[in-house]
């Protein structure tokens, strides 16, 4: 990605030596990049912490959009359990953030380790994973974060929005596929699994989803009738 190369340039250029890694995960490692859509994340290994200012005058003469999107670690900090990490330098829509948690994850950790995109660095270099702690991170995470946030698309506008609908169905969906295939699926591979394994009952919500996702005519006249669905799906996933 012509952003990501841009920005290793810069780095080199104001903070020589800095960047010995560069890795790209997110969807575009995953093969589900859409332009106008997706952020570019990464992973940029460096031989020191980096300031947050130089960080900023990295960031401040490349492009907008798409976010670059990413995090600062050590080698050492790729082989140990990023729960076990302390807070660190990361970039987030635009954001430069001194110390944060930021996609210091297993998710994070577990797409580098199946598919990372390398601009810099070993080609496969050692990552912790642990399968069994990400599906259990990942059902915990259906319950304190995606229940919640289905019962508050109840009250209020957001329920309406083509936002809410994709990033909810893809969402739910995503968690569900990531445990029934055993590794961190794209979003739009979760919705063709959704197609597949929930019926046709289903059929028009997971198409809207992968509409607003993708491209293409709406599926629905009747944005009444798209939030019923869209909360009937996300139930019947969180049930699941």
């Amino acid at each position: 990605m012509e952003i990501a190369e841009s920005f290793v340039r810069r780095a080199d250029v104001l903070a020589p030596g800095l960047v010995e890694g560069f890795y790209l995960q997110g969807s575009v490692a995953l093969g589900d990049y859409r332009a106008g859509v997706s952020d570019v994340d990464f992973v940029a290994v460096t031989s020191r912490p980096p300031a947050p200012e130089l960080i900023r005058r990295i960031h401040q003469e490349l492009p907008r959009r798409p976010h670059l999107d990413g995090v600062f670690v050590g080698w050492d900090d790729l082989r140990r359990d990023p729960a076990e990490l302390p807070p660190g330098p990361a970039v987030h829509e635009g954001r430069v953030l001194a110390a944060s948690d930021f996609e210091r994850n297993l998710v994070t950790w577990h797409v580098l380790a199946q598919a990372a995109v390398t601009l810099r660095g070993p080609e496969r270099p050692e990552i912790y994973t642990d399968w069994p702690a990400l599906a259990e991170r990942t059902r915990a995470n259906l319950d304190s974060y995606w229940r919640p946030w289905v019962r508050r698309l109840r009250v209020g506008p957001a329920g309406f929005t083509g936002w809410a609908v994709s990033w909810t169905v893809l969402g739910v969906a995503r968690l569900r596929h990531t445990l029934e295939a055993g590794e961190v699926t794209s979003k739009t591979a979760a919705g063709e699994f959704a197609l597949r394994a929930y019926g046709n009952r289903w059929e028009r919500i997971v198409g809207e989803a992968l509409r607003i996702r993708c491209g293409g005519a709406s599926r629905y006249r009747n944005p009444v009738r798209r939030r019923a669905d869209l909360l009937a799906f996300a139930e019947r996933v969180l049930a699941d």
